[in-house]
């Protein structure tokens, strides 16, 4: 172990007091070690890294000790991890797979059988790197993709920088070639560490760095204090190196978050030619130094050099050249359409020339990472959560960049370190000192059968998974019902309304359902259509697009002790009720011109819109003005945007056209009896069950059962229905069509 002194950038958060409570389970110390390690974002990536622990336990077949080996199971995220995502294995059944081993090109075969190592009853999914782990001959270790780290593993003089840190720092720290993680890495780190008995690290050319440690503590400490002076020694040297990149060609827009929500449809439309992806877009100054500078255009195409990154982003970005002095947006987006399908292109290229026989299909062929000078970095992926790690994966890539970048110090011969064989040397690409994996590599890696199975382990998306819905009136009633109901079924979800409070709450209890990353909200005055743009346009800037729209929202004008409706109020009535729809119709169309995707919007009208009331003239003609406005919409929007309704008989729970007063009101005028000292939901409830007993059914109206059919609606399951109005009113005769 190296002698440990304090950290410079990162913070020890080891806490001994909680580490106390848990003597004696090593495996709780392990979930605690990696949860720490996992907090900081410089130290590892979401999801990537792998920790690790060498247990006794009681052999459930003999009762005697064995020696178990915990790591991260495939998939897991050390942040997050709990006990229960460690994969735990016999090790000496893993030591006996040397025998087994018929060499690299046979390596894949090995991970057959790691089921039959497991340990008890333990059935987590083992990592690619269990023998990474297995064959180092430490009780800890920890493997983490550092940014610092690896851009000393993808320089072209890594391997003579990494001996000048190791002088300056008095480590021993050792350089071990480019190899795909695998079998044959565990054993070429196994030879490693064999042939430097004194190392406390290793550095994976092109990869990682490997840490270890005796006790829990001294692993944790290990690696934190190894990555901060890796972190000191690339930052001194950017210190000297001044400019990034070659400096800056194209600043920052001004207005660029603006820019950004104008483009974001018509890429979301056009990278979802394969499946629909949801959006994130990243202008923080990392993004925009890398996007604006000199040498972006050839970096990007060299790619990323981890694994771990461009698992998520790909090879490479597509660089997308824009000059915001000479150039207005409409170049932008006509140049959007060309260069993606040059991308494409060029992708199915690529997957043609690596791809054999026993290769997973071609997946998706589109840019998941997008690098506009001015603009910063457009991510995409299944999900906000996914397209918002895309995204930081690739500023990770750019920290690696830049600190290549750094460490450069003149020209650089082959063979380069990375390269375990002379002859392979040609094969990395290098520019400015960073070193991009062969492109052999790269698709290797990112076709892998084991990555592959990996994939094809996660669950089954849900109905309305990569969808985005604006739900109007998401504050009560039959809005939030549909907000909660489109969540459960996998949706992202704006909730807006004129209170914003309680748009702000349902917005939570979404969040609770699905994932705060999943829900946003906002007020809307429907009377305004700058308000509904501006509701719009933060859908868009929030997840890249709009595919559902969804408005509940009415007003229901009381009239005065004459009975009469003031002017204004019959005015208010349609300008909410009629005209808002659409506003909100004009207003949304931008975005499904610019997407080109399916899409839907379902709006509430209401049985009154075909049955005659006495006193409510204005609400009852409005929404029969909405039912004709229905068809016109559908005619006007299709064929990419279904246009339908709902008809609800009165809805009186959680209806904000039902107050008490209301209420009060209206059970007089039916000669209900009641009293003044029972609530207003009581009160509501008997309203409720008079106007069922006027239905067929003879059910009260709940918002959960208008939501249902809103939802379906806004399905694909009705994929074939426009331009209808569909009753949800029990079977009330005096609606029936006619």
């Amino acid at each position: 172990m190296p002698e440990i002194k304090e950290t410079t950038h990162l913070r020890d958060l080891w806490k001994e007091g909680e580490a106390q409570r848990m003597a004696g389970n090593q495996l709780a110390l392990l979930r605690y070690r990696s949860n720490l390690l996992g907090a900081d974002l410089r130290i590892t990536n979401f999801g990537g890294g792998n920790t690790s622990s060498k247990l006794e336990l009681p052999d459930p077949f003999t009762g005697r000790p064995v020696r178990v080996l915990a790591v991260k199971g495939s998939g897991g995220d050390l942040g997050s991890i709990t006990e229960a995502g460690f994969a735990l294995l016999y090790l000496d059944r893993l030591e006996q797979l040397k025998q087994l081993y018929r060499g690299e090109p046979y390596e894949d075969e090995m991970v057959r059988y790691y089921p039959l190592a497991a340990f008890g009853e333990n059935r987590v999914a083992a990592s690619i790197d269990t023998p990474l782990h297995a064959f180092l001959p430490f009780s800890h270790v920890d493997h983490l993709h550092p940014d610092w780290a690896i851009a000393i593993a993808a320089s072209a003089n890594g391997k003579r920088k990494l001996e000048e840190f190791n002088q300056e720092f008095d480590r021993k720290i050792v350089w071990v070639p480019w190899q795909r993680p695998g079998f044959e890495l565990g054993l070429l780190i196994e030879r490693a560490v064999k042939d430097n008995p004194v190392a406390d690290g290793l550095i994976l050319g092109g990869h990682g760095l490997f840490t270890w440690g005796v006790t829990q503590r001294d692993c944790y400490l290990n690696s934190i204090h190894t990555i901060d002076q890796i972190g000191e020694f690339i930052l001194k040297h950017q210190s000297k190196k001044g400019l990034l990149f070659g400096g800056v060609e194209h600043g920052p827009v001004q207005d660029r978050k603006k820019i950004a929500a104008q483009l974001l449809p018509a890429f979301r439309g056009v990278v979802s030619s394969n499946r629909r992806v949801v959006a994130h877009y990243a202008d923080d100054e990392d993004a925009l130094i890398f996007a604006g500078s000199k040498w972006a255009k050839e970096l990007s195409s060299l790619g990323t050099s981890c694994p771990d990154h461009f698992l998520r982003t790909r090879v490479c970005p597509l660089f997308l050249p824009w000059n915001s002095t000479k150039e207005d947006i409409g170049v932008l987006k006509a140049r959007i359409q060309t260069r993606v399908l040059e991308y494409r292109a060029a992708y199915k290229k690529y997957y043609d020339t690596w791809a054999t026989s026993e290769s997973p299909k071609l997946r998706d062929s589109n840019p998941s990472v997008v690098v506009i000078p001015g603009l910063g970095l457009f991510g995409f992926g299944k999900n906000k959560k996914e397209a918002r790690i895309t995204t930081k994966f690739f500023i990770n890539a750019i920290h690696v960049i830049a600190g290549a970048n750094a460490l450069e110090d003149g020209e650089v011969s082959h063979p380069l370190p990375q390269a375990r064989y002379a002859e392979q040397s040609q094969q990395f690409t290098q520019l400015h000192n960073y070193v991009a994996l062969p492109r052999s590599e790269a698709f290797r890696i990112e076709y892998w059968a084991l990555e592959e199975a990996k994939l094809q382990r996660m669950p089954p998306e849900a109905e309305f998974s990569r969808k985005i819905a604006l739900v109007i009136g998401g504050a009560s009633g039959i809005g939030r019902e549909v907000a909660l109901l489109l969540a459960r079924k996998g949706a992202h979800v704006v909730v807006a309304d004129v209170d914003q409070q309680g748009a702000s709450k349902v917005a939570d209890e979404v969040g609770a359902i699905a994932s705060p990353e999943f829900v946003a909200h906002a007020r809307v005055d429907l009377s305004s259509g700058a308000s509904l743009a501006e509701a719009v346009n933060f859908t868009v800037s929030q997840f890249g697009g709009v595919d559902i729209i969804v408005n509940t929202a009415a007003i229901y004008p009381v009239p005065g002790a004459d009975g009469e409706l003031a002017d204004a109020q019959w005015a208010q009535t349609f300008l909410v009720n009629v005209t808002g729809n659409y506003l909100l119709a004009r207003q949304t169309e931008w975005v499904f011109n610019d997407q080109r995707l399916a899409a839907a919007m379902v709006l509430t009208s209401s049985a009154n819109g075909v049955v005659p009331k006495q006193g409510s003239e204005a609400y009852d003609t409005s929404k029969a003005a909405l039912n004709h406005l229905i068809r016109e919409l559908s005619i006007k929007l299709g064929p990419h945007v279904r246009v339908n309704g709902i008809a609800p008989a009165t809805v009186v729970a959680g209806s904000t056209m039902f107050p008490r007063d209301r209420v009060i009101q209206s059970l007089q005028k039916y000669q209900i009896a009641f009293e003044d000292s029972e609530s207003t939901e009581e009160l509501r409830a008997k309203l409720a069950d008079f106007y069922a007993r006027r239905t067929l059914t003879k059910q009260p109206i709940l918002p959960q059962d208008c939501a249902a059919a809103i939802v379906w609606l806004a399905g694909e399951q009705s994929a074939k229905t426009t331009g209808h109005v569909i009753p949800v009113d029990g079977g009330l005769s005096e609606a029936f069509l006619r």
